[in-house]
């Protein structure tokens, strides 16, 4: 039954550093690495909707960072055109709809903070040309828009040229993504934004108090702006312990967002990062910086061809059918219907 539900329903994965795998090879192997490698799992995961985040190593930053934002972007570009009968590029929620009911996946670029861009927050529409429609503005440390939330001991908001920058995003239609800004940013956001956010890969701090999962306050905040807020599978952020490191703990993140955010407000943003670090990193380097065990993983769920044990699990909980496809998918679908490329001002038939 959860397999034939699964393979109904719209699945959305908010959160994949596939990326930074593709980008790493030669251009010419671009399209038919992620066709031999990524391709697959995704297709057995049942996945119709890849966000695919641009996040810049620390060795580029900050010299490099710009270009390799351009070069990851170009590489997007190019999986989507070696690759037309299976995936394509989104800029809309009507896209992506189109997309999906070609049997195709559908792309959305995003920016996991911004380091190629920093304060030139004019640079900001050159990226949604190039089709970014989700961003943050910050990751781990502090940058000239904002404090990532391993800065949550300064109390910081946004700078002013952060809040320049979420104002632009709003003007065209890039859905902001307040996963891993402090938590005064955090505040400052929702404070000031005028349109729903989202968090691409944040789980619960009430069962796992760490700074990059979301206090109950911030979930019923983000909810209350109408936004949605994507759990993070990563293990790490679900238990402090291995012996935590269960589909079932996951199923609880996922189930307290649900209650504490309410059922129209909880998503996937799995954070698959294991396969990516096992690939770039050299033998003699740690994969972290910050003192977790990023390449733990829960069994059956260290990439996405275990997307399905989720909808087993919801099942098993309780959830019911419909109660299941807003988490999949649904409910970030109708965020980027709603949001997604839509200039303000504008009504969601008008975007092209």
């Amino acid at each position: 039954m959860f397999a034939d539900l699964h393979r109904d329903a719209i699945v959305a994965d908010t959160h994949n550093d596939l990326l930074m795998a593709v980008s790493a090879r030669p251009p010419e192997r671009w399209a038919s690495f992620f066709r031999e490698r990524w391709l697959p799992q995704l297709r057995e995961g049942g996945v119709d909707v890849q966000v695919l985040p641009v996040f810049i190593d620390a060795h580029y930053r900050p010299e490099g960072a710009l270009r390799q934002t351009l070069r990851m972007i170009e590489c997007a570009h190019v999986i989507a055109e070696g690759n037309p009968g299976e995936v394509g590029i989104c800029h809309d929620g009507a896209q992506i709809d189109e997309t999906v009911a070609l049997g195709r996946i559908a792309l959305v670029i995003a920016l996991e903070s911004m380091p190629g861009v920093d304060a030139s927050v004019e640079l900001i529409p050159t990226l949604h040309r190039l089709g970014v429609r989700v961003a943050s503005i910050a990751h781990w440390g502090r940058t000239p828009l904002a404090d990532g939330s391993g800065q949550d001991g300064t109390g910081s908001r946004l700078t002013s040229d952060g809040v320049a920058a979420l104002a632009e995003m709003e003007r065209l239609g890039m859905v902001f993504d307040i996963s891993h800004l402090g938590a005064s940013g955090v505040a400052h956001v929702l404070e000031i934004a005028t349109r729903p956010v989202i968090a691409t890969h944040s789980s619960a701090r009430a069962l796992r108090d760490h700074h990059r999962n979301l206090t109950d306050d911030q979930l019923r905040a983000v909810a209350a702006g109408g936004g949605v807020v994507c759990v993070n599978f990563l293990a790490a952020f679900l238990a402090e312990k291995p012996e935590g490191y269960t589909i079932e703990r996951l199923g609880d993140h996922i189930a307290h967002v649900a209650e504490v955010a309410g059922i129209d407000h909880v998503g996937l943003g799995p954070d698959f990062v294991r396969e990516v670090m096992d690939d770039l990193t050299p033998p003699c380097e740690s994969p972290s910086t910050t003192g977790l065990d990023v390449l733990a993983s829960v069994p059956g769920l260290d990439g996405p061809s275990g997307m399905p044990l989720v909808t087993e699990e919801l099942l098993r909980r309780g959830f019911g059918e419909d109660e299941v496809r807003k988490i999949l998918g649904g409910n970030v679908m109708r965020l980027f219907r709603a949001e997604l490329g839509r200039p303000a001002g504008s009504r969601p038939e008008d975007v092209l």
